[in-house]
C-alpha cells in the first residue's frame, strides 16, 4: 500500500490546467477592475472589488496512482470518484448544506502529521455506498504493516436530531449537533471500513472511529466496519440513527458506546475484542451529569454478537448499562470478557430495569472471567443473575464457529444456541424477523468478503 506521507511527489495534469485557468481568470479581473476605474475615473464614490478565491485542488502522484488532497472546508457539492485514491490533510469540513459523494472502492487515506479527519456538518450529508466486492475503505496514510491505532482522525457525523444535552458541541473541535429533527438524514454509510483512526489529543479528548451525534433516522448505516480504533469504535451521543449490520473489531476503548439520549434501533452487530487493551462490548449511558434527563437513552436492540478476550490482560465487561439509561436488548451472545457478561449499574438504572423499561431478554451469557452476571463493584444490592433469568436468558455455551481467531474469524452460531428461543423484534419495517440468537446467522455470514482483520 501507499506510504503517502514520505513518497515522492510531483503535480498532476489536473493541478496545471487549474493554475492555467487561475492565471486567466485572475488576469480578467484585473482586466475588468482597470476598465471600471477608467470609465468612472471622475467618480468619487469608493469601489468596493469583490475578490474570490479560486480554490486549487492539489493532485499528487505516487508511484503511478494519483491521489487528490482535500483540506479545508467543502461547501459545494462533491463526488470521489475510484479513479482517484484521496488523502485528509487536517480536519476536512463537509458543511453548508453540501453532499459529499463516495464512489465504491474508493480509499481514503488520513494523514497523520495533521492529524486527517472527515467531519459531516449539521445540514450536510455523505453519500458512501460501497459494495461488498468493493467496500469504501477509510485508514491510515502508513504502510500496510506499521499501521496501528490512533494514526488519523477517524469519521464524525452531525444531525439535528435530539439529544438530552440541547445544542452541544463534539469532542475535538468537531462541531455542533443536536436539535428537534428525529428524522433528519446526513446520508448513507454502506460497505464502509474506517480503519487504525481515534487520535489522541488529550487523556480525555479522543476521537471514535465513528461518532453519530444528534444523527436522526433518516441516516442509513448498514454493513460498517470499524477496526483498530484508538478510542471507541461506534459511539452515539444521542439521536435517533439506525444501525444495521456493523462490526467493531480490536477497539482500544468502548466497542459500541452511547450517552446523551440515544433512542435508535440496532440489529445484526457484531464485536470482537484484542486482549492487549479494550474495555466493554457495550458501555450504554444516559446522561453522567443527569440520570433523569430527557430524552433518556432507551434504543432497541436485537442479535448481536459480543466476543471479548480471555486470552489478554484487557477486555472488561460485555454489556455495561448505566446512568439512568434503558431500552431492550435481545437475542445476544455474550462471551470471554474478562470481568462480567451483563452489570446493570446505579440506582437509576435499577429503577428502569425494575419498572420493565430496561429489558435484557432471550440471550446466552457465556464464560465471562468474573461471572456471567454482577456488578464490577457492589451499588445497591441490585442482583443481575436474577434480574437476567427471570427475563429468559442463559448460560450455556453457543458453540460459535471461532470467535477468538483474530485472522480469520467466524461467528456463525452452533447448536448450542437452540435452548434460547429467539425473541421476535418489532415488526416495524426496520428489523428483520429471526428464527437465531446472536448477529450472525447460520446461513448467511455477512461479515465475510468485505472486513478485514489486518493488524498493522
Amino acid at each position: 500500500m501507499l506510504n503517502i506521507r514520505s513518497s515522492p511527489a510531483s503535480t498532476g495534469t489536473r493541478g496545471f490546467y487549474q493554475n492555467w485557468l487561475f492565471l486567466l481568470m485572475a488576469a480578467f479581473t484585473v482586466g475588468l477592475t482597470l476598465a471600471i476605474v477608467g470609465c468612472d475615473s471622475d467618480d468619487t464614490d469608493e469601489i468596493e472589488v469583490i475578490e474570490e478565491t479560486l480554490v486549487e485542488e492539489t493532485v499528487i502522484d505516487i508511484d503511478g496512482r494519483q491521489v487528490v488532497v482535500l483540506e479545508g472546508r467543502l461547501n459545494a457539492d462533491k463526488t470521489l470518484t475510484s479513479a482517484y485514491d484521496y488523502l485528509l490533510r487536517g480536519a476536512v469540513f463537509v458543511e453548508g448544506g453540501a453532499t459529499l459523494t463516495i464512489e465504491a472502492g474508493v480509499h481514503i487515506y488520513g494523514e497523520q502529521a495533521t492529524n486527517g479527519t472527515l467531519i459531516i456538518a449539521q445540514g450536510s450529508k455523505i453519500m458512501a455506498q460501497g459494495t461488498v466486492s468493493a467496500p469504501i475503505v477509510m485508514s491510515s496514510d502508513a504502510f500496510e504493516g506499521s499501521r496501528a491505532r490512533g494514526q488519523w482522525g477517524g469519521l464524525i457525523i452531525n444531525g439535528s436530531a435530539p439529544t438530552n444535552q440541547g445544542l452541544t458541541f463534539g469532542e475535538g473541535d468537531t462541531g455542533a449537533f443536536g436539535g428537534n429533527n428525529p428524522a433528519d438524514s446526513s446520508g448513507i454509510l454502506q460497505y464502509v471500513r474506517v480503519e487504525y483512526a481515534g487520535i489522541e489529543f488529550s487523556p480525555d479528548n479522543e476521537l471514535n472511529g465513528i461518532a453519530f451525534q444528534g444523527v436522526g433516522s433518516g441516516t442509513i448505516v448498514d454493513h460498517v466496519q470499524v477496526h483498530m480504533n484508538q478510542d471507541d469504535g461506534v459511539e452515539m451521543f444521542g439521536g435517533t440513527v439506525n444501525l444495521k449490520y456493523v462490526m467493531v473489531t480490536g477497539a482500544r476503548d468502548d466497542s459500541f458506546d452511547w450517552t446523551d439520549g440515544w433512542t435508535g434501533k440496532a440489529q445484526f452487530l457484531v464485536v470482537q475484542q484484542y486482549g492487549d487493551d479494550a474495555d466493554n462490548g457495550f458501555e450504554v449511558d444516559n446522561s453522567s451529569k443527569n440520570n433523569e434527563a430527557e430524552p433518556r437513552s432507551a434504543a432497541t436492540v436485537y442479535n448481536v454478537t459480543l466476543v471479548g478476550d480471555p486470552a489478554g490482560p484487557e477486555s472488561d465487561n460485555g454489556m455495561l448499562i448505566r446512568e439512568g439509561a434503558a431500552g431492550t436488548f435481545a437475542n445476544f451472545i455474550v462471551t470471554g470478557f474478562n470481568k462480567v457478561g451483563l452489570d446493570i449499574n446505579n440506582e437509576a438504572t435499577h429503577a428502569q430495569a425494575n419498572s420493565g423499561k430496561l429489558v435484557v431478554k432471550n440471550s446466552i451469557f457465556f464464560e465471562n472471567g468474573k461471572g456471567n452476571f454482577g456488578d464490577e463493584k457492589d451499588d445497591d444490592g441490585f442482583d443481575e443473575a436474577d434480574f437476567a433469568i427471570s427475563n429468559g436468558n442463559k448460560e450455556v455455551d453457543p458453540s460459535l464457529a471461532a470467535p477468538f481467531n483474530k485472522s480469520a474469524p467466524d461467528f456463525t452460531p452452533g447448536p448450542g444456541t437452540n435452548v434460547v428461543t429467539p425473541a421476535n423484534p418489532p415488526a416495524d419495517g426496520f428489523f428483520e424477523q429471526v428464527n437465531f440468537i446472536g448477529g450472525v446467522s447460520p446461513s448467511n455470514n455477512w461479515t465475510t468478503g468485505w472486513t478485514t482483520s489486518a493488524q498493522k
